[in-house]
């Protein structure tokens, strides 16, 4: 059985449970070779325009799986760091994909979990949820996961999480740029769900170009992501969707996006 449940919903929304919620949905490798496949194959189903991630039972992610998984044995120094590269990979593959990801936190993101939110494009969290990082109770300290967590948090707020172990309410996470809102008690998935059918109301082929454009002026000084991000509204300007939105705005209708 997947440790990743897919569905596509109604409306173009790919819904990807973590389904190991005996382990608190703790990061195996096993595990998060089904999310990377199930992110690819959700990227390439031209059914799903945007992807919404969950977790099932009460946590989303409790983080790396220190007993069944990152504590277990390697063939020396080398292989583990090859085989803990795949956590790298998975946060990486997640701004990269074309079709956004909107995390639904309907529990706890700890650890790994915090910084798969962190890679997530949007963040719907639960009341009751909470973020943190709280390897260095134990003794270890979250680099992998710093690096999307230093895009989205400022750098003080950031290491007192870090340096304390800090776990902070759904309130506090939207304040430091976590997430994007605290949804109703329990409805954190069905109010994902809803954003995402927002986006997927927009042109498919403008979404993608906008969101590879956003990651990679993100990491440009200035003048380097200006000189980008005007060649990507050339490009932009000249799409099919674009000129159908400007004649259907004139014209006082909904567009009929071609995505492309």
């Amino acid at each position: 059985m997947s440790l990743v449940l897919a569905e596509i919903r109604e409306g173009g929304v790919a819904l990807l449970t973590l389904n190991r919620p005996e382990r608190r949905n703790a990061l195996s490798p096993e595990l998060m070779d089904d999310l990377i496949a199930a992110l690819k194959a959700a990227e390439a189903d031209p059914a799903a325009r945007v992807i919404v991630l969950t977790g099932a039972g009460k946590m989303f992610c409790a983080g790396g799986d220190l007993v069944g998984g990152m504590g277990a044995g390697f063939d020396g120094v080398i292989g583990a760091e090859t085989s803990r590269r795949r956590f790298a990979e998975l946060i990486a593959a997640i701004p990269a994909l074309a079709k956004p990801v909107i995390a639904a936190v309907q529990g706890d993101a700890l650890g790994g979990g915090c910084g798969i939110v962190a890679a997530c494009d949007l963040a719907v969290v639960d009341p009751a949820a909470r973020i943190g990082t709280p390897e260095i109770n134990v003794g270890l300290f979250p680099y992998v996961i710093t690096a999307p967590l230093q895009r989205n948090v400022s750098r003080k707020a950031l290491l007192e999480m870090m340096l304390c172990g800090d776990k902070v309410d759904a309130a506090r996470a939207v304040a430091l740029g976590l997430a994007n809102s605290v949804s109703a008690p329990g409805a954190a998935v069905d109010e994902a769900i809803a954003l995402a059918l927002r986006i997927a109301s927009k042109s498919a082929a403008i979404v993608a170009l906008g969101k590879r454009s956003f990651y990679q002026a993100a990491d440009l000084n200035y003048a380097s992501a200006l000189e980008l991000l005007n060649g990507r509204l050339t490009v932009n300007l000249l799409a099919e969707d674009a000129m159908e939105g400007v004649v259907a705005f004139a014209e006082k209708r909904a567009p009929q996006w071609k995505d492309k």
